[in-house]
């Protein structure tokens, strides 16, 4: 599997090996948030949010972050689109959850802006990236044809 799976990494473009990258280490940084959020606070670490489905969720992502980006790393497609959904509904959890902001203390507003233009990097680069790991998954253990020189 780790030939392969360098393999496959090495059969992508540079830009997605970039982005790969970049979903990883933020998912990544996301598990290790609701882990210490966990560890410090308990099943109860997102009290604050008076939604119960909105606490449930933001429990359940310290499984589905490093779910997503163990799924990412080793190349999967379906990683690629767990990125997205899960960004998507994290995104719309936390900005509806912190809303009461809005009126309260709207500065407070900004540490979201870290999430949300993570979300939005991620879903950018949902398709294209969706894309070029199909590409590789196709050519996976395949030689690269070469051109004859002229």
């Amino acid at each position: 599997m780790g030939f392969e799976l360098r393999a496959r990494w090495g059969g992508q473009p540079v830009w997605a090996r970039w982005v790969r990258a970049v979903y990883v280490i933020g998912f990544l940084e996301g598990s290790c948030v609701h882990a210490l959020d966990l560890a410090g606070r308990g099943i109860h670490a997102y009290a604050s949010f008076p939604q119960v489905p909105l606490q449930a969720f933001f429990v359940g992502l310290a499984v589905l972050d490093p779910l997503v980006a163990v799924l990412v790393g080793v190349m999967r497609r379906e990683g690629v689109w767990l990125a997205g959904a899960v960004m998507v509904v994290d995104v719309c959890a936390n900005w509806w959850g912190n809303r009461h902001w809005l009126h309260d203390d709207p500065a407070r507003l900004l540490r979201l802006l870290p999430i949300t233009l993570f979300s939005l990097f991620v879903v950018a680069f949902l398709l294209p990236l969706h894309r070029a790991a199909t590409g590789a998954a196709g050519q996976a253990g395949q030689p690269q044809a070469t051109l004859p020189y002229a």
